[in-house]
């Protein structure tokens, strides 16, 4: 649900926008404000499970997330959306840690890659049925049955947790001890990259005051969080473990998951959108081919690594990651929903080969005293990895559009034959000069898009294909015991 809501979000914002009379640079900050709030609370996450004991922690997020997610379909201002999905982004960002720290503590090495296999469902199905399901109910229901759609699942996983969870007292005197210069850095730094990295693009980047402070402050207030968590025993995040080989080379490959899994999702409904002139459930049923396979495989994954390698696993899962953004990195106007299906299932094929193999290279030699930090940090980086990956892709189209645009508009000459030859067929079909210059340049404007497209995409692959080279560095892992 937490990860679902990111992008169920994305499909029907402008239904939300028009619903709340904002424009669209206010109404991104109904997705801000989740992604920033999400990024904050996830390295927080195992120390106010420690306070609170497990149980009550679980139980608290999970009703503050269904509240949250009713409150969202109330909104009566934008205000009102930015301040309640701020809480549900609180509440989702601490599930997501939480139940994958769960995972590492809870389950012995043999049958870990299983729970590995549910918590990848999560992270890799619902970004990819996220725009089916948000364009779907928004057509046919409203905006507000994407909050709905949470009340349910949420009341169960509640009692799932009350049931499921041990008792144990809390530990508030735990409070006394918290390292609050570390929380009050890392909020600010997170906060403020977080920010920086989804509207950059929006103010020009560098070139905007606001941008400049922001940026200013997340790398001062980075900084001063390292120094502070590596000078202490009471670290909020043990930034240690990242002399780990595996955890380090692994969490690495995580970014480059991040910026394929994100990026994808990002800039595939945009050329639908922009390019093709699709709409949301339109793009939805291009997208969910990259989702519905995985339901399928996922849970084949433990089951092959009990015979192969799990770096082997890992590393072919990714190669055919970024064999698709290879293919689609060869877009032309005909290039549109049909053609892609094929490459989004080579795309569902190989995530489920990375997720839980991933996982489990980077923690199976984590002690289980350590499933939180390592929880947060992998966690962190992977969502970190997407945010940058969105934020250097949405500045390729608009600087390589306007690159090729320039190329190309150099061939559009009156000497050229070509040119000549098409101005001719667009002055009978639409009756002037003046309207068939126009139709021109919108062509050659959508072909300068088209190629920035294939630009992008080709950067997804080349990440991904630097988190192969990380997965190939890193070490054999230790054979689970033999259960009785």
């Amino acid at each position: 649900m937490a990860i679902l809501d990111i992008q169920i979000i994305n499909s029907s914002l402008k239904d939300i926008q028009g619903a709340l009379s904002a424009t669209i640079e206010e109404g991104s900050w109904i997705s801000t404000s989740y992604l920033v709030a999400e990024i904050i609370i996830i390295p927080l996450a195992a120390w106010l499970a420690t306070i609170l004991s497990p149980r009550r922690f679980a139980v608290s997020i999970s009703i503050l997330f269904v509240t949250a997610s009713l409150l969202c379909s109330m909104a009566w201002s934008l205000e009102s959306m930015i301040v309640f999905r701020v809480l549900q982004g609180l509440a989702g960002g601490a599930l997501i840690p939480f139940a994958f720290s769960l995972v590492l503590t809870k389950l012995p090495l043999d049958v870990r890659p299983k729970g590995m296999a549910l918590f990848a469902i999560t992270a890799t199905f619902a970004p990819s049925i996220g725009p089916t399901l948000g364009g779907w109910l928004t057509e046919n229901y409203g905006w507000e049955f994407i909050f709905y759609i949470n009340i349910v699942p949420g009341a169960l996983m509640t009692l799932g947790l009350l049931y499921g969870l041990d008792k144990s007292e809390p530990r508030w005197e735990l409070l006394k001890k918290g390292d609050y210069a570390g929380i009050l850095t890392m909020a600010i730094g997170l906060g403020c990259l977080q920010v920086f990295l989804e509207e950059g693009h929006r103010e020009d980047w560098l070139e905007s005051s606001w941008m400049v402070t922001l940026a200013s402050l997340a790398f001062v207030s980075l900084v001063c969080f390292v120094i502070l968590q590596l000078s202490r025993d009471n670290h909020l995040v043990n930034l240690r473990l990242l002399k780990h080989r595996n955890f380090l080379l692994g969490s690495l490959a995580n970014i480059g998951l991040g910026v394929g899994l994100y990026g994808t999702i990002f800039i595939l409904p945009l050329y639908l959108a922009q390019i093709q002139g699709y709409n949301a459930l339109q793009i939805g049923q291009v997208i969910m081919w990259m989702g519905l396979p995985q339901l399928l495989l996922i849970p084949l994954v433990p089951i092959l690594m009990r015979f192969v390698d799990a770096r082997l696993i890992c590393a072919c899962g990714l190669m055919l990651f970024g064999l698709g953004s290879f293919l689609t990195g060869s877009l032309n106007l005909d290039f549109a929903g049909d053609q892609l299906i094929g490459i989004q299932i080579i795309r569902a094929i190989g995530q489920p080969m990375v997720m839980v193999p991933l996982s489990i290279i980077a923690t199976a030699m984590i002690p289980p005293s350590q499933a939180g930090s390592a929880s947060s940090l992998y966690n962190i980086l992977r969502n970190l990895g997407g945010a940058i990956g969105i934020a250097a892709l949405a500045t390729i189209l608009d600087s390589r559009t306007a690159y090729y645009f320039d190329i190309l508009r150099s061939h559009v000459s009156a000497g050229n034959y070509a040119v000549t030859e098409r101005l001719t067929i667009l002055r009978e079909q639409l009756g002037g000069s003046e309207a068939a210059l126009r139709v021109l340049d919108m062509q050659v404007r959508q072909q300068a898009q088209i190629m920035a497209y294939n630009d992008a995409f080709h950067l997804i692959g080349i990440m991904l294909a630097c988190s192969v080279v990380c997965i190939l560095l890193t070490r054999s892992l230790p054979k689970a015991p033999a259960r009785a």
